[in-house]
């Protein structure tokens, strides 16, 4: 569970303040999937690195029950001049997890052969994305986060992303932020979008979408 009291974020432009989440009080409960639509800019993946404690708000308080994973799509926590493996057992010491455990299934996940054991700095951005989701998906969390890594692969490698949601889904809550109705239609039964620094809830996905297609 993660629920927001009054978060607040802005960021400073040369036209000024620009506010992206504006006193959000929200509740993501347990074990349910929540889809947030947004448009691009709308703060969707500021959004993302505060939930998962990536960036601290302006103002406000978050409090995380569980073990949330960092934002699956967001592979900039990897240290370049590792190798996949490298990173990979460094991160499955910060979780305390086991760190063969945790290698072996993120090689076999991600499928990026040689690759895995060479620098991240040599790696494509899908490549960096999809050891990113294998190494998330190698350590237990309640709360799964994610930034449109779905759409990262080949059909084979994106079934296998849908399989492995499934198996989660199941005993963990997922957050997906994305601006394509189809990625949060087949994956949440809860839906929210973010618009104009606010964050409204629906239940039904048709509300949900006439509510993002409104004029922004």
């Amino acid at each position: 569970m993660i629920a927001l009291d009054g978060v607040t974020k802005a960021y400073r432009t040369t036209s000024g303040e620009h506010v992206v989440l504006d006193r959000i009080d929200a509740v993501f409960p347990e074990r349910v999937s929540v889809g947030i639509l947004g448009r691009n800019g709308a703060g969707k993946s500021t959004l993302l690195r505060i939930l998962g404690a990536a960036e601290l708000p302006d103002e406000g308080t978050i409090t995380r029950q569980g073990r949330v994973s960092w934002p699956i799509g967001f592979a900039g926590g990897f240290h370049g001049s590792l190798t996949g493996e490298e990173n990979c057992r460094f991160v499955a010491r910060i979780y305390d997890a086991d760190l063969d455990e945790v290698v072996e299934s993120t090689r076999a996940f991600a499928d990026i052969g040689t690759y895995f054991s060479m620098p991240v700095r040599t790696y494509s951005s899908g490549m960096r994305a999809r050891l990113a989701f294998g190494l998330s998906m190698a350590i237990d969390f309640d709360t799964y986060l994610v930034d449109e890594v779905t759409a990262v692969g080949d059909s084979k490698f994106q079934a296998k992303c849908r399989q492995a949601f499934a198996e989660r889904q199941e005993r963990s809550s997922v957050i997906i932020v994305s601006h394509q109705l189809k990625t949060i239609r087949d994956y949440c039964q809860r839906y929210a979008v973010l618009r104009r620094g606010q964050l409204h809830f629906f239940d039904d996905i048709a509300e949900a979408e006439r509510a993002y297609e409104a004029n922004p």
